[in-house]
C-alpha cells in the first residue's frame, strides 16, 4: 500500500509538505504541489479517510434524511429528482453522501444526534419531515450543521432552502380569478406540512386580493397523495356544486382530482378547471395536460448541499434561500360556463 513517505521520498519533499499539498493548504508551492500529485497518481496512492478524519475531526461526509418515506410518496418523483441535486453538488465538491431513514418507532429509540453520531456525518440536509416529528426540536438546538427542505426554521446552525411556495400558489389562484372563476375549492397536502402552511396561505392572498374572502369550508385535506386528490375532488362537487374550479397543492392530488371529477360524470376543464404544484413529469402526459405550478426540485437539492458545505467550512453564507417558482399554463382550465 502505497503511503505519504513513499511519495515525499519520490518526490524529494517532507512527509508535511505531501500532507499540506494534498490536503489543500495554499502554503505550499504551486508547482511542487502539481509534481506531488502528479506523483501519487502514478503510484497509485489512495487516501486512508479513516485516519484522515481523525486527525481533522471531519469525515467529509454528509448524512441525508429522509422521513416517512413509503413506495406510494415514490410515484411523483420529487425526492429522486432533489435526491440528484444532492448527490451531484456533494460529489463535485468532494463530500461522500449517506443516505438514512427515520419512523416514529425508530425515533423513540434513538436521538437526532445519536442517529447522526452513528453514520458518522459532518452535517444533515433532512427533507419530508413534518412539523410535529419529534427530530425537529433537536434540530434547532443540536451543535451539528443542518439544512431543512421545505421547512423554515432557524437556528444557530439550521438553515433551509424552499421554493416560493406562498407565491407559487398566488399565482396558481389568481390565474384562475382572472378567468372569471368565482368559487374556487382548494385541495391541501395535511396540517404538519410547512408547505401546505403556506399555499394555503397563497390561495387567501389571491382570493382577498380580488374581493373574496376565505372560506375554510372550500378547503379539503388530500394527503398528498392519488386518491386522496380523487376522493376530495368527488367531496368537493358533493358539498360545493358551485365549485368551478379546484386549485391542488401537489400534482398528485391534482391528477387524483381529475379523476375524481370524472368519478362524478363531470369533465375537466369543461365544467372544473383543475390546477396543481410541483410540474412533475406526469402532468404533460394527463388528458387534458395539467396546469401547473413549477418549482426547481433538483436545484432544491443542489442548494442544500451547497448550503450545508458551506456552513461545514465556515464560509459567510445565507442560511435562507428561496427558490422561485413558475406557472405552467396547459389544457386543464379554461374560463367558468356563463
Amino acid at each position: 500500500m502505497v503511503t505519504i513517505k513513499d511519495i515525499a521520498k519520490s518526490a524529494g519533499v517532507s512527509v508535511t509538505t505531501v500532507s499540506r499539498a494534498l490536503n489543500g493548504y495554499d502554503d505550499v508551492n504551486e508547482g511542487t504541489r502539481l509534481k506531488i500529485k502528479t506523483i501519487a497518481e502514478r503510484l497509485g496512492y489512495s487516501p486512508n479517510m479513516a485516519a484522515r478524519s481523525l486527525i481533522s475531526k471531519k469525515t467529509k461526509t454528509l448524512g441525508l434524511l429522509l422521513s416517512n418515506v413509503t413506495r406510494d410518496s415514490s410515484k411523483d418523483n420529487i425526492a429522486y429528482e432533489v435526491l440528484c441535486g444532492i448527490n451531484d453538488r456533494s460529489g463535485e465538491l468532494d463530500y461522500d453522501l449517506v443516505l438514512f431513514s427515520t419512523t416514529p418507532q425508530k425515533q423513540i429509540m434513538k436521538s437526532y444526534k445519536t442517529l447522526c453520531q452513528e453514520r458518522g456525518v459532518d452535517g444533515v440536509i433532512i427533507m419530508g419531515i413534518r412539523l410535529d416529528d419529534p427530530y425537529l426540536k433537536e434540530v434547532v438546538s443540536s451543535d451539528i450543521p443542518c439544512v431543512l427542505i421545505d421547512i423554515k426554521l432557524e437556528g444557530p446552525n439550521v438553515g433551509y432552502v424552499t421554493s416560493d411556495n406562498t407565491n407559487g400558489a398566488f399565482e396558481a389562484v389568481n390565474h384562475l380569478l382572472e378567468l372569471g372563476h368565482r368559487h374556487i375549492a382548494f385541495i391541501n397536502g395535511h396540517a404538519q406540512a410547512d408547505v401546505s402552511l403556506l399555499r394555503q396561505e397563497g390561495y387567501r392572498q389571491a382570493l382577498e386580493q380580488h374581493g373574496l374572502s376565505f372560506d375554510g369550508s372550500l378547503v379539503f385535506n388530500g394527503q398528498f397523495s392519488e386518491q386522496g386528490g380523487r376522493e376530495a375532488a368527488k367531496r368537493v362537487i358533493a358539498a360545493k356544486p358551485q365549485v368551478t374550479a379546484i386549485f391542488c397543492a401537489s400534482d398528485l392530488m391534482a391528477i387524483g382530482a381529475m379523476q375524481g371529477v370524472r368519478d362524478m360524470e363531470k369533465k375537466v376543464p369543461e365544467d372544473i378547471s383543475i390546477i396543481g404544484f410541483d410540474n412533475i413529469n406526469l402532468t404533460e402526459y394527463c388528458r387534458p395536460a395539467l396546469t401547473t405550478v413549477h418549482q426547481h426540485k433538483y436545484e432544491l437539492g443542489y442548494h442544500a448541499a451547497q448550503l450545508l458545505i458551506d456552513m461545514l467550512e465556515g464560509k459567510e453564507t445565507n442560511h435562507h434561500i428561496t427558490l422561485a417558482t413558475q406557472l405552467i399554463e396547459r389544457e386543464s382550465v379554461q374560463k367558468p360556463n356563463a
